[in-house]
């Protein structure tokens, strides 16, 4: 009797491991940046909520997936939970550009309030694509790089500049600056072999390429607020247990909230280093300012026609 009770025991406690699982998550910062550790610290609650069924393994700085690769790989279960800028994915429809698109949304509010108008209509989308959306967090507010003064768009004609998504190669167009698609992690090489000489990026971003070896200037235009969002396997979904389904959404909701309180701080912390590291930090100018209007005009009109419909109802949605 002794001998079975142990054995019934044990093969309990043997369900009981097999049941744990292990994810491999791909997130798209550096180690260093809120982003990354916000991630970091959403896969600590879900192993805690969870009581260890669900393991997250987080890796950094777009390793084993890039961003151009992130939601097709989610989608084909390269890994099953992965995070990606959700402007990269503007190719593929035009309304993931809503937060990319020039001063649609320039404040964390009005962030806030785009974020809240476009969910339902992503979460639509990427279940579509059997995709599940879990939670998104904003980048700061992005500026401009530049090795010399800028007055107005004139001050980019002919300047090869950065893009990282099709709303950024797009503005770069329009100041008459020639468009380049460098990675995160291939800026400082860009700027070193004179493949790029400006560009738009967030004030973390110039931190973690230390913007200060290869760029003087540094215009705070707080041109828009991108996002980065984390999404699942739905079949990797539907696989976990009521219990750990609900862990995972009730880590995924105080992520959200963590991330847009991080992004506040780190706007000023990393705004505040590039100034102690010798770069100038300076308001947008008067003439770009009025140029930039025109611009982001221009660029809401093309967006909302691409757009269509789901891009009208976000727009209306926000205010």
């Amino acid at each position: 009797m002794k001998r079975f009770l142990l054995g019934t025991a044990i093969a309990v406690f043997g369900a009981g491991l097999a049941q744990a699982e292990t994810w491999k998550m791909s997130a798209d910062a550096p180690d260093g940046n809120y982003l990354t550790q916000n991630i970091r610290a959403f896969a600590e609650d879900v192993a805690r909520l969870s009581d260890g069924e669900l393991e997250i393994e987080v890796v950094s700085n777009s390793v084993l997936l890039k961003r151009t690769d992130l939601k097709r790989g989610v989608q084909r279960g390269i890994v099953p939970i992965g995070e990606v800028l959700i402007s990269a994915l503007g190719n593929e429809d035009a309304v993931y550009s809503a937060d990319a698109v020039p001063l649609l949304a320039t404040t964390f509010d009005e962030a806030k309030a785009l974020w809240d108008a476009s969910r339902p209509i992503y979460e639509e989308k990427l279940a579509e694509d059997g995709l599940v959306l879990l939670f998104a967090a904003p980048w700061p507010p992005q500026g401009i790089y530049m090795n010399s003064e800028v007055t107005d768009a004139s001050s980019f004609e002919g300047v090869k500049f950065r893009a990282y998504n099709p709303s950024t190669a797009r503005l770069a167009e329009l100041l008459g600056a020639v468009p380049a698609t460098i990675a995160t992690a291939e800026i400082s090489q860009a700027f070193s072999t004179g493949v790029i000489n400006g560009m738009i990026t967030s004030p973390s971003t110039g931190v973690d390429s230390q913007a200060w070896d290869f760029v003087s200037h540094y215009y705070d235009v707080q041109a828009f607020i991108p996002k980065n969002m984390v999404i699942v396997n739905q079949s990797s979904y539907d696989a976990l247990s009521d219990e750990v389904k609900t862990a995972l959404r009730e880590a995924a909701e105080v992520a959200e909230t963590r991330g847009w309180e991080m992004a506040e701080t780190a706007t000023a912390e990393a705004t505040q280093t590039m100034a102690d590291n010798g770069m100038q930090v300076l308001p947008t100018p008067e003439g770009l300012a009025s140029d930039f209007e025109e611009i982001a005009a221009t660029m809401r009109a093309e967006w909302l026609e691409e757009a269509g419909e789901e891009g009208q109802t976000i727009v209306d949605a926000m205010k």
